[in-house]
């Protein structure tokens, strides 16, 4: 099985759902990725906040950080190569990524408003991160 590694955006805990109001959308990836453990992928997650480190040492992730800033996260890696970019793919997209059809960026205009409402919400503390 697949290793799949997400570099998710700057969150106050390591996956996003805490908080008294957990962002919907990263409840839902959250049940995606275990749906992936589940069929047998090792799947690991790096928050830009807890674990920088991570980010930088990773070429590909520096690269696209350094051409879209955080408008490249999050960034979904699956056995090292790159699969999706800058967006939260849905259960259905996420597993055909998994399996081979690989980079998938949101990037029609509707899709940009859609990641706009994501990133403004992704924060779970009360007062900001």
């Amino acid at each position: 099985m697949s290793t799949i590694t997400v570099f998710d955006p700057a969150m106050c805990c390591s996956s996003g759902v805490c908080g008294p109001k957990p962002d919907q959308k990263l409840s839902v990836f959250s049940a995606d990725l275990q749906h992936l453990e589940s069929q047998g992928h090792k799947v690991t997650r790096y928050n830009l906040a807890q674990e920088p480190a991570a980010f930088v040492s990773n070429l590909t992730v520096k690269a696209l950080l350094d051409a879209h800033k955080n408008e490249a996260l999050p960034i979904i890696i699956r056995d090292g190569e790159l699969i999706s970019y800058g967006s939260y793919p849905s259960r259905d997209q996420l597993v055909a990524l998994v399996q081979g059809n690989n980079v998938e960026r949101k990037s029609a205009e509707g899709d940009q408003a859609e990641n706009s409402d994501a990133k403004s919400t992704s924060c779970c503390c009360s007062g900001g991160c």
